[in-house]
């Protein structure tokens, strides 16, 4: 296909996620099984050309005055791949599998539009909805880290300590350029063009070994500053897949014990294979059973328990870009209550002088610093780890840590303009009782 067919396809594709509200991976899958004569290297390069539509629709749309799926795949080429007036035209001249030519308003806005004035919610390319929530985060930086969350994401994988050092996991990673991440001690990170295809990783000899996992950095370290010991007595208690089970098992050594567990166990399907691979030793994965029984023999036992929340996933609007168009005030609102739950169903299993690491991956303050003020009043014999105490498992990077993260009295939160991670809150929770 050439270029200017692939934008067209991209237009085709972005109607059906805004006409009939899909997830983009569904609709680019659609478009591929009825277009089979796209090879891989095409279908790369429409759901990039998509996926940046959608990370910057809000102000493509306004430098093209309309919002249109056109207008927004003209305005991206601009806003985001930085291509002139010429190289836009030349993609849309009206040729075979080509757009019609470019207007003349169209051109007038290209050559001329900018963002000067635009509100915060077009500058950070969030929905306008969530612009009060984004103030209470960020205040006046709120356009700059919308913006953040609506730039690409590298693909960060952990290498699991329990059989390979980074080093030894960056060597077999080669070919694939992979580097150490900022922060994490197990992190590596590869960083890939907007056009190009995901790597095989799969198909890796690290990754059949069990020697990595795909694992953002962010999400790393949420694990990390939990600060799991070995030989302590855990619980994930939203483990689904099981990315952070895996990530506290090799921290604990194979040592103690970590149960696994989620409220819905299809989720937690994946789980047993990955546990497998990795070599992890300790960890006892709990199928939920109807009556919610089955962590009570586990009751004022556990020095620590990981809530990896459900929340509305603003902090992985990088990854999800999408997500962030079809998310609406109701989601919100559910996903404030199921955390309260999830928080006051910790408490009985946490024995005294033991956490709970309350963890999500959203930058809104609903979630995360007020859901932690709600949990305090509700049980007043917990106390907030200080920041300065939970990053010392980061060793000598601490302190940059600190300074780069949002500090904040609940906890810490990281997000792409600050640490270069996805969004994540952290808040560990000690029972003083």
């Amino acid at each position: 296909m050439t270029p200017a067919a692939r934008l067209s396809a991209a237009i085709e594709v972005f109607a059906a996620i805004e006409g009939e509200r899909r997830p983009a991976a569904d609709a680019l899958k659609s478009w591929g099984l009825a277009h089979r004569f796209a090879g891989s290297g095409d279908r790369a390069a429409i759901a990039g050309l998509v996926y940046d539509a959608l990370r910057r629709r809000a102000s493509s749309a306004y430098l093209m005055g309309e919002a249109t799926p056109r207008a927004v795949l003209l305005g991206m080429l601009k806003r985001e791949r930085g291509m002139d007036t010429g190289g836009i035209a030349r993609l849309a001249d009206g040729s075979k599998f080509a757009l019609a030519p470019l207007t003349e308003n169209e051109r007038v806005r290209l050559d001329a539009a900018s963002l000067d004035g635009a509100p915060p919610h077009v500058l950070g390319d969030y929905p306008d909805w969530l612009d009060p929530h984004f103030e209470k985060t960020f205040g006046d930086s709120r356009a700059r880290e919308g913006a953040a969350l609506a730039s690409r994401a590298p693909l960060d994988l952990r290498v699991n300590t329990l059989k390979a050092s980074r080093g030894d996991a960056q060597a077999m990673l080669v070919d694939l350029n992979a580097q150490p991440a900022p922060w994490s001690p197990w992190g590596l990170r590869i960083t890939l063009p907007a056009d190009a295809k995901s790597p095989p990783l799969h198909a890796e000899p690290a990754f059949l070994k069990g020697l990595v996992e795909v694992q953002d950095e962010g999400s790393q370290l949420a694990a990390l500053l939990s600060n799991a010991r070995p030989g302590e007595q855990v619980v994930d208690l939203c483990a689904g897949a099981g990315g952070k089970t895996l990530a506290l098992a090799a921290m604990m050594e194979n040592k103690g014990q970590v149960f696994a567990t989620d409220d819905d166990k299809r989720r937690l399907a994946p789980i047993h294979d990955r546990l497998k691979r990795s070599g992890a030793r300790n960890v006892q994965v709990r199928t939920p059973k109807s009556i919610g029984t089955e962590l009570d023999d586990l009751k004022g036992r556990m020095d620590l328990v990981v809530i990896d929340a459900p929340c509305t996933g603003t902090g992985a609007w990088r990854r999800n870009p999408d997500a962030k168009w079809r998310m609406r005030p109701g989601a919100l609102e559910q996903r404030i209550k199921d955390q309260a739950e999830v928080l006051d169903r910790a408490v009985p299993l946490v024995r005294r002088d033991g956490r709970i690491a309350y963890i999500t991956c959203s930058v809104l303050d609903d979630e995360n610093g007020a859901q932690v003020r709600s949990f305090l009043s509700r049980h007043a014999g917990f106390a907030v780890t200080p920041p300065a105490e939970m990053v010392s498992a980061l060793g000598g990077r601490a302190g940059d840590f600190l300074k780069a993260a949002r500090v904040l009295e609940q906890g810490l939160l990281m997000t792409p303009e600050t640490t270069r991670t996805d969004g994540f809150f952290v808040s560990v929770l000690c029972n003083a009782r």
